[in-house]
C-alpha cells in the first residue's frame, strides 16, 4: 500500500469505586433504572459536586504505571454538549490540566519486537447515562450518569490494526494488575474510540482523521480499523477527499457507517468548572501511591521466563492475568514440573474455566488439588482421559479429586494379562476393522483403541493399549 496508517486510541475505563465521581450514589451494576441517582448526578439547581478521593488516587496510580508526568496543579472543566442522557447538558471532565501527561506504554507483539506508544494524557471525567432504544421511542437510565471514568489518550503512533489490538490487550492487562477496574466490556467498564487516518508515506502532515465508535470488543476495534484502512485507501486512490467525521461500526454488516461530522475541542466550549476549585497534589500522596504499585505484567513475564524457562508465548499467556500468574507460581511451589503444570493449566483447566465463564479469582480448585490430580497422571495411576473427566466433576460437584476417585473406584489398569484379554475380545469382535487396518487405514487402529478404553471404563493407558493391539494384529 502507498499509504501509511496512523491510529490513535481513546480508552475510557470505568473505575471500580463504590460511589460516583462527584456524589455518594452507588456504582453497583444492574440496579433498577434510575434508582442510583441524586440531585448532584442529575444536575439539579443548587447541587454541588465533591470529588471522589478514591477515583483521584486510581487516576494517579494509572498515570504512574503509564510512565506519565503527574501534574501537581489540577483543575476540572466543563465540556458542553447536549444529549438526552447527559442531565446537566455538560460533562465534568479535564481539558487544560489533566492528571497525567506525556507517558508511554510499551507493547511486545513478538519476542524482541517492542513498540513504545506515547500516552498524550490521562484524565478523570464523569460518565453520561444510558439510552435504551425501542422501535417507537427511547428511554433513559441515569444510573450510570456520574460514574468515574478515566480517559487514556494515546498519541497517533499506532501503525496497524494489529498493533492497536496488541496495545489494547497490554493496557487491559496493566489495568487489571492495578485493580482499578473490572475491565468488563460487556458491562461497559472498558470502551474504546479510535481515530484513524492515512497519509502518503513521504508526506509530513497527517491525513484527515475519522473517529470510530460503537466497538464492544478488542476484535471489533481491529475489524473496524481494518475496514477503514481499505475504505480510506480506496477514496484516496480515486483522488477523492476523506471527510472528517464520526463513523459507527456495524458488526453484522462488517462495515463502518457515517454518524455525524466530527466536533473539535472548540465546539465543546471548555471552561473551568466554577463548582470545583483547582487544587494542588501533595508530593507525599504521589510517592505513597508510587510505592504501592504492584509488580506489572511485563516484569512478571520476564520473571516467568527466567525462573521457569517458559517460552515468550507461554510466559505472555500466564502473565496475562494476575491471578493466573499467582496460581501458576503456587502450583510450581508444590510440583516444579513446568511442562506438566503448563500443559494442564493452559489446556484442560483453562478449557473448563472458559466454558463456565469463571473469573480466575473465583476459582474454587486450589493449586494443591490441581497438582494432586496432575501427579496421578504423571505417575500413570490415572489416564489423561479419566483425569479430564475427574477435573470436570471437580468443577461440577465441588468435590476433591480424591473423593471422586474413591466414589468411582478409579485407578489406571496396568495389568498386562488383563489388558491382553480385553484386546483379544475387541480384535475377535471387529474382523472388518482389522482388515481395514492391514490394508493401510491407520484410523482403524484408533477405533479399536476406543473399544478397549470403553470396555475398561477409560482406565487403561491408551499408549499401552495401542502397542498391545499392534502386537496382536501382527501375530494374527
Amino acid at each position: 500500500m502507498d499509504y501509511q496508517v496512523v491510529i490513535g486510541l481513546e480508552v475510557h475505563v470505568q473505575l471500580k469505586t463504590k460511589s460516583k465521581a462527584f456524589c455518594s450514589c452507588s456504582t453497583e451494576f444492574g440496579l433498577a433504572p434510575n434508582t442510583s441517582v441524586c440531585p448532584v448526578c442529575l444536575g439539579l439547581p443548587g447541587s454541588l459536586p465533591v470529588l471522589n478521593r478514591s477515583a483521584l488516587e486510581f487516576a494517579i496510580k494509572v498515570s504512574l504505571a503509564l510512565n506519565c508526568q503527574i501534574q501537581r496543579y489540577i483543575r476540572f472543566d466543563r465540556k458542553n454538549y447536549f444529549y438526552p442522557d447527559l442531565p446537566k447538558n455538560y460533562q465534568i471532565s479535564q481539558y487544560a490540566l489533566p492528571i497525567g501527561k506525556e507517558g508511554f506504554l510499551e507493547i511486545e507483539p513478538q519476542e524482541g519486537i517492542k513498540n513504545r506508544i506515547g500516552i498524550k494524557r490521562v484524565h478523570l471525567e464523569e460518565d453520561a447515562g444510558k439510552l435504551i432504544h425501542t422501535q417507537d421511542y427511547s428511554l433513559v437510565d441515569f444510573n450510570r450518569a456520574g460514574i468515574p471514568l478515566l480517559e487514556i489518550v494515546s498519541y497517533p503512533e499506532i501503525s496497524s490494526p494489529d498493533l492497536a489490538y496488541e496495545y489494547l490487550i497490554t493496557l487491559k492487562e496493566l489495568l487489571s494488575y492495578l485493580d482499578v477496574s473490572d475491565c468488563d466490556m460487556e458491562k461497559g467498564s472498558l470502551r474504546c474510540d479510535a481515530n484513524i487516518s492515512l497519509k502518503k508515506k513521504e508526506a509530513k502532515e497527517l491525513g484527515v482523521k475519522v473517529e470510530l465508535k460503537n466497538m464492544n470488543s478488542f476484535k471489533a476495534v481491529k475489524d473496524a480499523l481494518s475496514y477503514e484502512v481499505k475504505r480510506q485507501a480506496k477514496i484516496l486512490k480515486e483522488n477523492r477527499s476523506v471527510i472528517q467525521e464520526t463513523r459507527l461500526w456495524d458488526p453484522k454488516e462488517g462495515r463502518t457507517i457515517s454518524m455525524r461530522t466530527k466536533e473539535e475541542a472548540q465546539d465543546y466550549r471548555y471552561f473551568p468548572d466554577p463548582d470545583l476549585v483547582p487544587f494542588v497534589l501533595d508530593e507525599e500522596i504521589i510517592e505513597r501511591i508510587k510505592e504501592s504499585l504492584p509488580v506489572l505484567p511485563h516484569t512478571v513475564r520476564e520473571k516467568l521466563k527466567r525462573d521457569f524457562g517458559l517460552t515468550f508465548e507461554q510466559a505472555k499467556f500466564i502473565a496475562s492475568e494476575k491471578k493466573l500468574a499467582e496460581y501458576f507460581q503456587s502450583c510450581m511451589e508444590f510440583y516444579p514440573q513446568v511442562k506438566s503444570v503448563y500443559k494442564w493449566l493452559a489446556g484442560p483447566l483453562m478449557a473448563e474455566i472458559n466454558e463456565r465463564k469463571i473469573d480466575w479469582k473465583d476459582l474454587k480448585i486450589s493449586p494443591q488439588e490441581f497438582i494432586g490430580l496432575i501427579k496421578l497422571v504423571d505417575e500413570k495411576r490415572v489416564t489423561q482421559l479419566k483425569a479430564k473427566e475427574i477435573l470436570k466433576k471437580m468443577f461440577t460437584l465441588g468435590k476433591s479429586y480424591l473423593s471422586i476417585i474413591e466414589e468411582e473406584g478409579v485407578s489406571q489398569i496396568s495389568d498386562l494379562a488383563y489388558l491382553k484379554g480385553i484386546v483379544k475380545e475387541v480384535i475377535e469382535a471387529n474382523p472388518k476393522v482389522i482388515s481395514d487396518y492391514k490394508e493401510g487405514k491407520t484410523n482403524a487402529l484408533m477405533f479399536l483403541v476406543g473399544q478397549v478404553m470403553k470396555k475398561t471404563n477409560k482406565n487403561a493407558d491408551p499408549k499401552i493399549v495401542q502397542e498391545l493391539l499392534k502386537e496382536s494384529i501382527e501375530k494374527s
